[in-house]
């Protein structure tokens, strides 16, 4: 009978996102059994004492030649090979883009259900787990369970708390069984964000502008203000496509979901195809010259004004408060 969570993500470096931190916490809290994780790429091994201190039983480290570069038609079937000796209840993927891309291409492969974007799961009777996770561009909440053997889901960053539970994990020495012609496709090139730059699907706070930018030269207003609230900078999808930005900042339906506590929507008139991307955010600050934008029907707070004149004073206003604390 299958029993046990697992767990698989990517790594870089030896450094682990914070997401993964909070999937090992989900899948502990399942008490299904015990937890192993999967984890690809170079110096793949440096991460087992992390995951000893989130609570992980057992881990396997693919960290050799060709699982150094992602192939997702590679990686899916090498994965696929492994689950049955693994043999699984629940098999987790953080909903980043890298789990986004491989965990449906492995639940074709296992033919298994899969739940993606879940914001939560509990289990119900037989050992059976019940998802909720948003559909209709994040207007409504869903319950999903799976009815396959293995049951597969994917988690939204932020949503939940990673809490330790340091053990040490056994390190298992299952060797990757997959032939180099399932390698169709391989990432040649990686490139780096610029030191500095937090990853959006993980910030706790994010600045974001839109149209009502007016010029690309106008986003160092969002830098200020970013900087003095240690907060990561994102945009809408017309700001990027027109170059003003990288795609990297695009949030949205499209582009990057993200669950930060504050959200600051700035020149954004609130798309419902940007929205679907900050449905997770705790307050949702809006700061547009439109009374009428759609944007503040979700906001919490809402400016209406000229951004030109409301973001020099708010940066500096809070620069006031940080000093005199």
């Amino acid at each position: 009978m299958s029993q046990g969570v697992f767990v698989i993500f990517d790594q870089n470096q030896g450094q682990v996102r914070h997401v993964v931190l909070e999937v090992l916490t989900m899948a502990r809290q399942l008490e299904l059994g015990s937890v192993t994780t999967l984890t690809f790429g170079a110096n793949a091994s440096q991460t087992l004492k992390v995951l000893g201190e989130y609570g992980a039983d057992q881990a396997i480290f693919w960290d050799q030649e060709p699982f150094t570069r992602y192939s997702s038609d590679g990686f899916a079937d090498a994965i696929a090979h492994v689950v049955p000796h693994v043999n699984p209840a629940v098999i987790l993927f953080p909903a980043s883009a890298w789990g986004k891309d491989l965990s449906p291409r492995v639940a074709d492969l296992i033919g298994a259900g899969l739940a993606t974007d879940c914001l939560s799961l509990r289990v119900s009777t037989d050992n059976r787990v019940t998802a909720v996770r948003p559909i209709y561009a994040g207007k409504a909440l869903a319950e999903v369970a799976i009815e396959t053997p293995v049951q597969m889901f994917s988690i939204r960053p932020n949503i939940h708390k990673a809490i330790p539970d340091p053990k040490t994990p056994t390190v298992l020495d299952l060797a990757p069984v997959v032939s180099p012609d399932s390698f169709q496709s391989v990432v040649t090139e990686r490139k780096e964000a610029q030191t500095g730059v937090q990853e959006l699907t993980e910030a706790d706070i994010i600045v974001s502008g839109g149209r009502g930018m007016k010029a690309p030269e106008n986003f160092k207003l969002l830098d200020e203000l970013a900087t003095v609230l240690g907060a990561a900078v994102g945009s809408s999808r017309p700001v990027a496509d027109e170059g003003w930005v990288p795609h990297s900042y695009h949030i949205g339906q499209t582009g990057k979901v993200v669950s930060p506590t504050v959200y600051f929507a700035v020149g954004i008139s609130g798309a419902i195809q940007h929205l679907a991307g900050i449905s997770g955010s705790k307050y949702i600050v809006a700061i547009n010259n439109d009374a009428e934008a759609p944007i503040f029907k979700v906001a919490n707070y809402g400016i209406v004004g000229d951004l030109f004149q409301v973001l020099p004073l708010l940066t500096e206003e809070i620069r006031a408060l940080k000093a005199n604390n």
